[in-house]
């Protein structure tokens, strides 16, 4: 696998993006290739602390770097040499198969669309999302690629975020659910209602309309909805699990008894477990799905974990041949439909 990385891009970089380029190269099978893409002095001096770096890596010096605060827009037209668009043009131009960046989403999003473009009859990207639940992991998207979406679109989102979790979560005949506001095939906005009958003919394993809740209790494998809406549910998700991480805090350190039984839980590992079963650096970032080539997106605050699982999952689409799988359901659902 050959993979671009924004190595400026996210509220730690270029340090645990460096750290975590290293620990790939080093410990993840099938890697060719990682282009450190940024600031060269910069990436050299985190590299100094590694000893003997791994031949695979190389850099790719780039002068400027879009910030989380600017419009993306704005951005990718003035700077022309920021990490983000030197390290997509590394896959336009076929050096590397893949790119991750940890840096402004809509910068990632909107430099994959500029230039790499759209898998034929896909007519927007969408960023999935991997959420946990009291059964296993689940997809959510679109997570805010694309706000505003049609019908077809929330159809082509069901069938990558089928794929996806088949081939890369390993979900047998993942369950597919259509995000709405009651269960009932009738409910829902318009987009919804169109996006029914076409879900109900494509031969996913399509389980009709399902609420918030559905999803947490693992009721669904695959949650379709449009990205303003999956931005917010998202977003809502992430506060709610940090305020509840809180009171728990809180509620342990009342008492000394209540310190020595969390004392105990620590101990027995059970809050481990509870970290592992909702750990989002597991999976290292969301992939941008139904742009040619492979694009993960990491979170603003990643670490060298984070990005060592973006790096082995964005090898795992490669491998997979994810976007050939993407291409071929989509013909396939839409000639039909036709």
């Amino acid at each position: 696998m050959r993979i671009a990385i924004d190595a400026m891009g996210g509220d730690f970089a270029p340090r645990e993006i460096v750290k975590g380029a290293v620990e790939a190269a080093r410990g993840l099978p099938g890697v060719e290739k990682l282009f450190l893409v940024g600031n060269e002095a910069a990436i050299k001096a985190e590299l100094s602390l590694y000893g003997e770096i791994p031949a695979c890596i190389e850099i790719r010096h780039a002068s400027e770097v879009v910030e989380m605060g600017e419009s993306p827009a704005l951005a990718l037209r003035r700077k022309k040499d920021s990490s983000i668009m030197r390290a997509v043009e590394l896959v336009k131009n076929g050096e590397a198969e893949a790119i991750y960046s940890a840096g402004s989403t809509g910068a990632a999003v909107g430099a994959s669309m500029l230039r790499l473009r759209t898998i034929e009859n896909v007519d927007r990207p969408a960023i999935a999302t991997v959420m946990p639940s009291i059964k296993g992991p689940f997809v959510l998207l679109d997570a805010g690629a694309t706000p505003d979406c049609t019908s077809k679109m929330l159809a082509e989102f069901a069938i990558m975020g089928s794929i996806y979790a088949e081939h890369i979560l390993d979900i047998t005949n993942p369950r597919v659910g259509l995000m709405s506001i009651g269960g009932e095939d009738a409910k829902g906005n318009k987009n919804t209602k169109e996006a029914f009958p076409v879900l109900e003919e494509s031969h996913l394993n399509f389980i009709g309309n399902v609420e918030s809740h559905d999803m947490f209790e693992g009721k669904v494998d695959v949650v379709v909805c449009d990205g303003f809406v999956g931005n917010v549910v998202l977003k809502t998700s992430e506060g709610a699990a940090h305020a509840i991480i809180q009171w728990i805090k809180e509620s342990f350190s009342a008492s000394p008894v209540r310190k020595l039984g969390a004392g105990i839980l620590k101990a027995s590992g059970a809050f481990a477990d509870l970290k592992k079963k909702t750990d989002s650096e597991a999976y290292g970032g969301a992939p941008l799905l139904g742009v040619k080539g492979v694009c993960i997106i990491g979170h603003g605050s990643s670490s060298s974990v984070a990005v060592y699982n973006a790096i082995r999952v964005a090898g795992s689409a490669i491998e997979q041949k994810l976007n050939r799988l993407i291409e071929e359901k989509i013909n396939e659902v839409f000639k039909t439909s036709e």
